[in-house]
């Protein structure tokens, strides 16, 4: 049996998913990178972007992170993300919803604040849009 990587993602709320797999694809700030069993130990931050985790019991899984750090050791990789989600859980056409009320809420902005609160949740959602 072939030796697999141990990985885990850390979301804030909790632990989004802890397998084995033969290859993981990070999306780190200094471009894509995979991490395969017996990889050397490194540490890595996150850009906006979609881990491809591959050869898992569970079959392959796409999950949409924003920003984070990656770690490699012996024991394996382990993403703490500052925000994950599973690419199967979203609705493509909800999330077009929401980024049509989140541009509205950005014309209708009465203040420079809310402007800029609205604008950067705007942008998380096009950027979740287009990892899909």
């Amino acid at each position: 049996m072939a030796e697999k990587l141990k990985f885990d993602l850390v979301a804030p709320e909790r632990l989004l998913l802890s397998t084995e797999a033969d290859m993981v694809v990070v999306p780190g700030t200094e471009g894509d990178f995979g991490v395969m069993p017996g990889h050397s130990p490194v540490m890595a931050t996150l850009r906006s972007g979609v881990i491809d985790v591959t050869g898992t019991a569970e079959g392959d899984t796409r999950i949409f992170v924003r920003g984070g750090f990656a770690e490699v050791t012996a024991a394996g990789l382990t993403v703490l993300a500052e925000e994950a989600t599973p690419l199967a859980e979203l609705d493509a056409a909800a999330l077009d919803q929401r980024i049509k009320n989140a541009s509205e809420d950005v014309q209708d902005a009465k203040s420079d604040d809310v402007r800029v609160k609205a604008q950067g949740h705007l942008d998380q959602l096009k950027e979740l849009r287009d990892a899909l």
